[in-house]
């Protein structure tokens, strides 16, 4: 085949490349990478490339001002049409687009019932449902507010929002534990169970629920962070008791928190939490 005919194949498929902009794409890499500004022999080592090659890239980036040369010590970092790009990027971040096909791959790959959930205005709200591989019935649908500590998902949105925000859902949506709005528990449960889910979230990284609220069905969730550390959305896999282990390091929880994990990298916010912290 001519390079001509491998050309016009690769166009046909979407994938016509150019080398160049690769090539100077793993020097920006490199520099986004780095804790601080680099040399350039460094840099160019961190790119795999010569120095001599790595230099006339990063004039032309200089020029753009997406990188920017110290004049005293001559090393190279990030400059600001770079951060322009990065700030422009996490404004149009949707968590929902984001965390779509992370949820898919969850249910699909554990055959769990995998949920969405945003904090809307009466407290977690289940936003995209994805239903089991085996038959599971549980009250949940698109539009459901989840009770704030009756449940894995409220549990994770408890263990890392401010106390105010918490209690004020608390106050106005669904029953604290999981009950009827009527039946209200008392202050001195509410706020242990708070504690208790925030120290949950501390030491696993998840809220869980073990048969509760409803019996026989387990569930893991675990916030997905923004770039400014908030959650943004929760992920939850849930399912019956037989098919999904309450264990804090069952195969289930590693997956719920890996698949936070990287809708947070996605958002441009912290990967997975660290435990213990």
């Amino acid at each position: 085949m001519s390079r001509q005919d491998k050309d016009g194949d690769d166009e046909e498929r979407g994938q016509r490349a150019v080398q160049s902009v690769e090539v100077g794409g793993r020097l920006l890499l490199a520099l986004s990478r780095s804790p601080g500004p680099m040399s350039l022999k460094d840099l160019a080592a961190q790119a795999g490339l010569p120095a001599s090659r790595a230099h006339p890239y990063l004039v032309s980036f200089g020029r753009l001002r997406l990188i920017e040369q110290d004049t005293v010590s001559g090393r190279y970092a990030l400059g600001a049409a770079a951060l322009q790009l990065g700030l422009a990027c996490l404004h149009q971040l949707d968590p929902l687009r984001t965390a779509q096909p992370v949820a898919e791959e969850l249910a699909r790959s554990t055959g769990h019932a995998v949920a969405l959930a945003v904090w809307g205005n009466l407290g977690p709200t289940v936003v995209r449902l994805h239903e089991a591989r085996q038959p599971l019935h549980v009250a949940m649908r698109v539009g459901t507010v989840m009770s704030v500590l009756g449940t894995a998902t409220g549990r994770a949105f408890a263990g890392v929002l401010p106390p105010e925000r918490v209690h004020e859902a608390l106050a106005f949506g669904v029953g604290p534990l999981g009950e009827s709005a009527a039946a209200v528990a008392p202050a001195a449960e509410v706020e242990a169970e708070l504690a208790t889910a925030r120290r949950e979230m501390a030491e696993h990284g998840l809220g869980r629920a073990n048969g509760r609220p409803i019996p026989g069905v387990n569930a893991f969730s675990a916030p997905a962070l923004d770039h400014e550390g908030q959650p943004a959305i929760v992920i939850t896999a849930l399912d019956h008791q037989d098919r999904l282990s309450a264990d804090w390091d069952s195969v289930a929880a590693r997956a719920v928190r890996a698949a936070a994990a990287e809708i947070s990298a996605r958002l441009g916010g912290p990967g997975e939490r660290a435990r213990g912290g």
